[in-house]
Formats: structure tokens, sequence, C-alpha cells
């Protein structure tokens, strides 16, 4: 389970290493635009907001952090890469979703990111 560490004030999401991986990329190709955005997840029970959900305008000049608990830097998947960054432009923003695929291809990417 990896980590997104955000502001000053760090607001700290526990998120799986290979979603991380793939957030990581879209976030990093918004930012380096000078793009920002909103990104929401849902709150685990042991978090002191419980169930529910929460969200952050990510902004190129607030600090980001990518924490992972692998050492191994997954395949990434083109669709699901693809995917996010269709809702990081989007107005509803960024979420962590489900690994998606396309029937029938290759969707991995090799690792250049």
């Amino acid at each position: 389970m990896g980590q997104l560490i955000y502001g000053s004030t760090p607001t700290v999401v526990d998120i799986d290493d290979r979603a991380l991986a793939h957030l990581k990329v879209v976030i990093i190709a918004k930012l380096r635009r000078s793009e920002g955005f909103v990104f929401s997840w849902d709150d685990e029970v042991s978090t002191r907001a419980g169930l529910g959900r929460s969200s952050v305008w990510l902004h190129p000049g607030i600090a980001i952090q990518f924490r992972f608990f692998g050492s191994r830097q997954p395949a990434l998947n083109k669709q699901w890469l693809d995917d996010l960054m269709i809702a990081a432009n989007s107005g509803g923003g960024l979420r962590v979703s489900p690994e998606s695929t396309a029937r029938g291809e290759k969707n991995e990417v090799p690792n250049v990111y």
C-alpha cells in the first residue's frame, strides 16, 4: 500500500501501489502542463474521516510526494492511463477507478516514466 502525500500540512492518502503508479503518471503529466485539477478518493473506515469521500485541488505550486511500499515499478496499463487522464480532464476530476482493459489488446506500456 503506497501513499500520496500532498501539501505543506500533509494530506496522506493510502493507495495500492499499482493504482498509485498509474495515478502518478497522470498527475505528473497534468502538473507539468501547469494544469490544476480535482483529485478525489474514498475514505477508509480507519481514517478519522470514516466512510465517505474526500477531494483536494492539485496545483503545480503545491508539494506532492508519491511513496511506494514495493521496490518494483509495475508495468503500466495504457488503457487505464487513458481512462484516468480522461477523468482528470473532466469536470468531475481524477479519482481512483478500477483497472480497465481493452479486450484483445496488449495494454501494457514500457516503463519509461
